[in-house]
C-alpha cells in the first residue's frame, strides 16, 4: 500500500497545518488510554448491569415476575419500569420506552438485572420470568410498504415540474434498487458508569458522541434537573454516529442502578447484546424514472425513497432529509420531485451512521447511472462527466454549488495522475485475454454538504485556561471517538495563542464545563469547535496584547504571538517569554480564561419546503478504483485504488490522510462485504439477526485493501469563512467507495456484451457479483464457459 507522501505546506507560522501524529496515538497502542468500561475498576462496591432481551420480534409483556433472579446470588436488584422516578422513555420523540411493556423486537431489552458480577447479572437475567402474547410482526421493506406502515413525516423535494422534463427527454428510463444497511462494528462497543456523590450528583461516564443530549435523557428518566447529572466522555473506540443517540438508555440504566442503591454501576455490552440492541445504517429501497436528452445529460428525475426505519424514529427523518439533499451528488438535474417515507419495522431503531444518509442517496443516482450509461451509448465516466454542476447553479433545495469548478479541477486532476485512459485500455486487453477472469476500472464523484441539516446544531462552546505558569488547557463540547479532533482543537489553541503544540492540554468532554452542545457528528466537529476554542484563544490573546503593548512601546495590534515568544511586528529580538507575559497579565489582574463560542452563519432551512441553504460549503472528492473478478466464483479484489479530496486547507493532514483512507475502506465494507440479515422466517426465530458476531457478519480488512493505495489531498483549496480555511473530512470520503462497486459493475458487464445494463446488488458480495456476471453471459451466450 502506497499514499502520497506529498503533505501541503502549512499555511500558519503555528501547528496548524502540520502533519502531526494523533494525540492518543502511542497511548491507543500501548494500551493506556483509558475508555469508559477501563474506569469502573477503580470503584468500590461496582455492580454490573445485564440485559433480558425478549426472545420475539413482536410481542407483549404479559407479566414480568424479577423474584427467580433476585434469588440468584449476588444479584442485587432488578430494574424495571416501575422503579422510574422520572419518564420512562430514553429518546428524543418519546416513542422509545425504557422498559417496554410491549416488545418491537427481537433481543428489545425488557428489564435489567445488577449483580456483584457480570456473571452473577448474567445468571439474575437468565431467571427472570417473563409472559409474553406474541403479535404479528414486520420484518422486510418489502412487507412495510405492502402494509402502508410507515411512521414519521414524508418529505417531499421538487423543482421545476418532472412531467416537462420527461417530456424533453429522449430518452427515458426506470427502476428499482434496494441497499442494505451497515453494522458500526465500533471498536468499544456502548458502555456507561454512573455513581452519585454525598450531595445526590449524578456522574455518568459514557461512550457517547452527545453528551449533552446523553445529560438531558438521563436527567428526565430521573426526574432530575439537568444541572443534577454531569456526563463525561473520555473517549470512544470508534463511533461512526452509532453513538449520537443511542448511549443514552445506556447511560440513564446505569444511572438509575446507581441513584436505587446507592452503589457505582457499570453496564457494558458484549459483541452479540451490541449488535442485537442497536440501530444499524438505513438500508434503502428506491423507485425511479429518469429522463436524458440527445447528449445524455438529466432532464428529469423522479424518485420515491423509503428507509427502514426500525420501531422507533431515533434519526431517521434528519437521515432521510439528507439522502433526499444527496440524490443529486454532484449532477445538475433541472426537474427533480424526490419523495422520502420512513418504514417502521419490527428491528433495531436504525439510526446515524457516517454520512447520515447521503451515501444511500447518492448510491440511488450513482446505481442509476452505471445501469443507463450502455443504454445511452456512452461510457460510465463520460456520463457523470456531462452531468456535472457548473458555476452559477443551484442545487434542488436552492442552495448555490460554491467552488462547484472544484468538481472537474478533482475530476480532471485524478484522471491523469490515475493514468485513466491508459489503464482503460490495459483492462480491456487484459479482459480479452481472460476468459474467465475480468477487470474493472471506474471513476466516480463525490459533492456532499458539510453541517447539520437541523440548523439549531451548528453551534459549539469552549473554555480555554491559561494558567500563571503560561500553560494552557482546553475544554471543548466536541467528543474524540478516535478520529483526531482532539489534535485539532490543541493545533488551534496552540496556533490561535502563539504557543507551541507541547504547552497544550486538553480536559475530558464534561457537561460541567461545556454545556449544551450539539453531537460530535456531520463532520462538523472541528468546523464548530475549533470556532469555539478559536474565539476564546482570541479573547485572551486580546487582552495579552494589551499588557504586551505596555511593555514593549506599541500599539496592541502590532503585537506578535508565535512559537512561544511575544515581540513587535517585524522585530522578534525584542520578544519575551509567552510565560513572563502571563505573568505579568496575571498582576495586572487580566483574566486569563476565556469562553468561547461558535455558530456556523448564513444556515436556514425550511424542513417542510424542503427548501434553504442548509449546508455551509460543499466537500469535493473523486476516486478511481480497478477490481478483478473470478468468473466462477464471484470472489473479486481491489487491485488499485486513487483518491483525491478536497479538505480545503488541511488542519493537520495526517490525521486528514488517515480519515480519507479509513473512510473508503468503511465505504468498501458498506457496498461490498457487510450484509445484515434478520430470520424473515414465520418460524419462532422471526425477526432474529442472523448475523450477530464477527464470524457471520464480513467485516473489510487488510485484505480488502486495494494492493495499490494512492491517496492526496486537493492543493490550492483554502475555503473562506472557516477554521483556518480547512474542510471536514469525516463522513465526505466513505462515498468516495463508490467507484469499487461501478468498477465491480464494469468487470461483470466484460463476461457479456457492454452495450447492456448490468444489474447488481448492494451489497456487492462475491454472491451478488456470481449472479450479476452469470446474467451478463446469458445476454451474451457465446461468453458462456466451455469445457
Amino acid at each position: 500500500m502506497s499514499s502520497d507522501p506529498a503533505l501541503p505546506t502549512p499555511h500558519t507560522s503555528g501547528p496548524v497545518g502540520a502533519p502531526l501524529p494523533h494525540e492518543s496515538a502511542a497511548a491507543h497502542v500501548t494500551g493506556q488510554a483509558l475508555y469508559t468500561d477501563d474506569l469502573g475498576v477503580r470503584l468500590a462496591g461496582l455492580l454490573h448491569a445485564w440485559p433480558v432481551q425478549a426472545p420475539h420480534a413482536h410481542a407483549r409483556v404479559v407479566a414480568l415476575d424479577p423474584a427467580p433472579a433476585l434469588a440468584v446470588p449476588g444479584v442485587a436488584r432488578v430494574l424495571t419500569a416501575a422503579d422510574v422516578p422520572g419518564v420512562n422513555d430514553a429518546g428524543v420523540k418519546g416513542d422509545e420506552p425504557l422498559f417496554p411493556s410491549e416488545v418491537m423486537y427481537h433481543g428489545h431489552a425488557v428489564c435489567w438485572v445488577l449483580g456483584d458480577s457480570e456473571e452473577a447479572a448474567r445468571q439474575g437475567a437468565a431467571a427472570v420470568a417473563v409472559t409474553y402474547e406474541p403479535l404479528p410482526s414486520i420484518i422486510t421493506l418489502g412487507e412495510a410498504i405492502a402494509a402502508g406502515s410507515f411512521q414519521g413525516a414524508q418529505s417531499t423535494l421538487r423543482r421545476g415540474d418532472v412531467a416537462v422534463g420527461f417530456a424533453q427527454a429522449a430518452h427515458l428510463f426506470e427502476g428499482e434498487f434496494e441497499l442494505g444497511g451497515q453494522e458500526h462494528f465500533y471498536l468499544e462497543t456502548h458502555a456507561a458508569l454512573a455513581h452519585v456523590d454525598e450531595a445526590g450528583q449524578v456522574f455518568v461516564q459514557s461512550s457517547t458522541q452527545h453528551p449533552s443530549e446523553t445529560q438531558e435523557i438521563t436527567a428526565h428518566v430521573l426526574g432530575l434537573p439537568s444541572h443534577a447529572v454531569t456526563v463525561q466522555c473520555l473517549r470512544m473506540g470508534g463511533g461512526f454516529g452509532g453513538k449520537e443517540m443511542q448511549p443514552h438508555g445506556y447511560a440513564a440504566i446505569a444511572a438509575l442502578g446507581a441513584a436505587l442503591t446507592g452503589r457505582p454501576v457499570r453496564l457494558r455490552l458484549n459483541r452479540t447484546q451490541d449488535l442485537t440492541l442497536t440501530g444499524k445504517r438505513h438500508p434503502f429501497h428506491a423507485r425511479w424514472k429518469a429522463g436524458f436528452d440527445d447528449q445524455g445529460r438529466f432532464t428529469a428525475l423522479q424518485v420515491t425513497l423509503t428507509s427502514d426505519g426500525g420501531w422507533s424514529l431515533d434519526l431517521s427523518e434528519p437521515v432521510m432529509a439528507r439522502a433526499l439533499c444527496h440524490l443529486d451528488n454532484a449532477y445538475y438535474i433541472p426537474h427533480i420531485e424526490a419523495h422520502g417515507r420512513i418504514a417502521r419495522t419490527n428491528k433495531t431503531s436504525q439510526t446515524a451512521f457516517r454520512g447520515f444518509g447521503g451515501p444511500q442517496g447518492m448510491l440511488v443516482t450513482e446505481d442509476l447511472l452505471g445501469r443507463v450509461a450502455p443504454l445511452l451509448g456512452l461510457s460510465p465516466h463520460d456520463l457523470r462527466a456531462r452531468n456535472f454542476y457548473q458555476p452559477g447553479q443551484s442545487t434542488p433545495y436552492g442552495q448555490a454549488v460554491r467552488h462547484a469548478e472544484r468538481l472537474e479541477t478533482v475530476w480532471n486532476t485524478l484522471l491523469g495522475t490515475s493514468d485513466f485512459q491508459g489503464r482503460l485500455a490495459q483492462v480491456a486487453a487484459f479482459n480479452a485475454a481472460h476468459p474467465h477472469r475480468k477487470r474493472g476500472l471506474a471513476i466516480t464523484p463525490v459533492k456532499f454538504g458539510i453541517s447539520f441539516n437541523f440548523t439549531a446544531y451548528n453551534q459549539a462552546g469552549a473554555l480555554v485556561h491559561v494558567y500563571r505558569d503560561g500553560s494552557v488547557l482546553v475544554n471543548h463540547g466536541g467528543t474524540e471517538m478516535g478520529q483526531g479532533l482532539h489534535t485539532k482543537m490543541l493545533q488551534v489553541a496552540a496556533s490561535a495563542l502563539g504557543v507551541p503544540y507541547s504547552s497544550v492540554r486538553l480536559a475530558p468532554t464534561r457537561t460541567d464545563k461545556v454545556p449544551n452542545t450539539s453531537a460530535t457528528a456531520a463532520s462538523s466537529g472541528a468546523d464548530l469547535n475549533g470556532g469555539a476554542v478559536k474565539d476564546a484563544c482570541d479573547q485572551i490573546r486580546a487582552r495579552l496584547a494589551e499588557v504586551a503593548a505596555g511593555q514593549l512601546g506599541v500599539h496592541p495590534d502590532d503585537v506578535c504571538f508565535e512559537a512561544g515568544q511575544v515581540f513587535p511586528l517585524g522585530h522578534p529580538e525584542r520578544g519575551l517569554p509567552f510565560p513572563e507575559l502571563v505573568w505579568a497579565a496575571y498582576f495586572r489582574r487580566t483574566p486569563l480564561w476565556a469562553a468561547g463560542f461558535y455558530r456556523t452563519p448564513g444556515l436556514h432551512w425550511d424542513r417542510e419546503a424542503m427548501q434553504g441553504e442548509p449546508f455551509k460549503y460543499f466537500s469535493y472528492g473523486a476516486s478511481v478504483s480497478e477490481v478483478e473478478v473470478c468468473g466462477f466464483t464471484g470472489a473479486y479484489s481491489v487491485r488499485r485504488a486513487d483518491l483525491l479530496h478536497d479538505v480545503g486547507q488541511s488542519l493537520s493532514p495526517l490525521i486528514d490522510l488517515g480519515q480519507v483512507e479509513g473512510g473508503y475502506l468503511q465505504g468498501v465494507g458498506w457496498l461490498t462485504l457487510e450484509e445484515l440479515r434478520w430470520d424473515e422466517s414465520d418460524g419462532p426465530g422471526r425477526g432474529r439477526l442472523l448475523t450477530q458476531s464477527a464470524s457471520t457478519y464480513k467485516l473489510p480488512s487488510f485484505s480488502e485493501l486495494p494492493a495499490e493505495f494512492n491517496v492526496a489531498l486537493l492543493e490550492n483549496a483554502a475555503e473562506n469563512g472557516v477554521i483556518y480555511g480547512s474542510k471536514a473530512v469525516g463522513e465526505p470520503p466513505l462515498m468516495l467507495a463508490i467507484s469499487v462497486r461501478e468498477a465491480l459493475r464494469a468487470a461483470c458487464a466484460a463476461f457479456g456484451s457492454p452495450d447492456q445494463p448490468t444489474l447488481l446488488a448492494s451489497p456487492a458480495t462475491p454472491e451478488a457479483v456470481y449472479w450479476a456476471l452469470t446474467r451478463a453471459r446469458q445476454l451474451h451466450p457465446e461468453a458462456l464457459p466451455h469445457d
